[in-house]
């Protein structure tokens, strides 16, 4: 054999070596977003569908309630064993005092006519003018009518607070200003509830790094970031409880367990200090789900002050709820990944504190609701 033909020879050997060596494939690395692996893990499951006991969602949003076919609503309801929805967005979104009553006025109208025992409604405030001569006056008159017109409470957004609603000097508005305090107190005295919805999840004030567990959300959804220009969450929450402390005749529903429900030894010392504020559930069942031991003591404790609460109106979702709140089953994931990446495991509340949790203590403080449509 010639040299030539030996060296080729012995290069097409290394060639082939040299790939039998070389993975078949490259591997890209998996990012945060995309790894999303499958349990492997076998154990009892009850993927609820309808709660157990009828209930009552105090944290609900409905924009179109005026001209909202309500029939296809309760039908909806009915499928979640839903007894009574709570409509927190009486007035709706607008600033203008005429259009705010005109909503509520139709909603309430809608509701007297084709669904009076299934659908309750909240009134709202109309900060456009805060700050001028007239205007507490007006506001506290405003909800005095609400009422009478049929409204059941009185829900505060999140903007109260925020940069976004100021005063007729350009001021911030703090959930504590003094201009405000007739109308916590009128609650009071009409005998129906505040919900109010106060700051953010703390961790949308720390650094977006690899240290924040909501950094997929803030990702996803960047407008929840909270930057240096905004007021604290310390700040924020500190006005609020300032509200609750000087208003002890007044009930209070503290939207997302007071933003505390992945601190519940802190919400504890707060349900002391505060024997005027409830607690709703709503957005923050996530936080129960990886504390079902501690979650389900707190339950136990607070069974007369806990309620249930949804938020955004997803019925599909309320399974998770469900599942939480009354079973005991192990590592199943939550509904939206960005919101929770861990796993969640059941409570296991007892009948005695589901039926608290479902119906009995917002029957307690929320005026004018049908008891007859729950279990005594």
């Amino acid at each position: 054999m010639k040299k030539p033909l030996l060296f080729a020879t012995f290069l097409t050997i290394l060639s082939i070596g040299c790939r039998a060596q070389e993975p078949s494939q490259v591997t890209q690395p998996l990012g945060f977003e995309e790894y999303d692996p499958i349990s492997t893990l076998k154990v009892a499951e009850h993927r609820l569908k309808r709660a157990k006991f009828p209930f009552i969602d105090v944290h609900n949003h409905q924009y179109q309630m005026p001209t909202q076919n309500l029939k296809e609503l309760v039908a909806q309801m009915d499928s979640l064993n839903m007894g009574i929805m709570v409509n927190l967005s009486g007035r709706g979104w607008s600033q203008e005092w005429s259009e705010g009553t005109a909503t509520l006025k139709g909603s309430l109208e809608n509701v007297a006519k084709n669904e009076p025992k299934r659908i309750a409604v909240f009134t709202n405030i109309q900060f456009k003018g805060f700050g001028e001569k007239d205007w507490t006056a007006r506001a506290v008159k405003q909800l005095e009518e609400d009422v009478k017109m049929g409204a059941k409470g009185l829900k505060i957004y999140k903007n109260l607070g925020f940069s976004g609603i100021r005063d007729d000097k350009g001021n911030r508005v703090p959930v504590s200003d003094a201009r405000l305090q007739p109308v916590w107190q009128k609650c009071g005295e009409l005998g129906i509830p505040v919900l109010i919805h106060t700051a953010d999840v703390p961790s949308f004030w720390d650094p977006m790094d690899r240290y924040n567990e909501r950094w997929l959300e803030l990702k996803t959804h960047p407008g929840r970031k909270r930057g240096k220009d905004e007021i604290p969450f310390d700040s924020l929450i500190a006005e609020q409880h300032h509200i609750f402390k000087m208003n002890p005749k007044t009930t209070f529903i503290n939207a997302h367990m007071g933003w505390y429900p992945n601190n519940l030894k802190k919400l504890d010392s707060l349900m002391v200090v505060f024997p005027n504020m409830y607690v709703e559930i709503g957005a923050v069942i996530a936080e129960l789900g990886r504390q079902p031991r501690t979650a389900k003591k707190f339950f136990d404790k607070y069974q007369d002050r806990v309620l249930f609460g949804k938020d955004s109106w997803v019925p599909s979702e309320y399974a998770t709820y469900f599942r939480v709140l009354e079973t005991e089953d192990e590592y199943f994931p939550y509904h939206k990944k960005y919101h929770a990446f861990w796993r969640m495991y059941g409570m296991g509340l007892s009948d005695e504190v589901l039926k608290k949790l479902y119906y009995k203590n917002a029957l307690k403080i929320i005026p004018g609701l049908d008891k007859s449509l729950f279990p005594k």
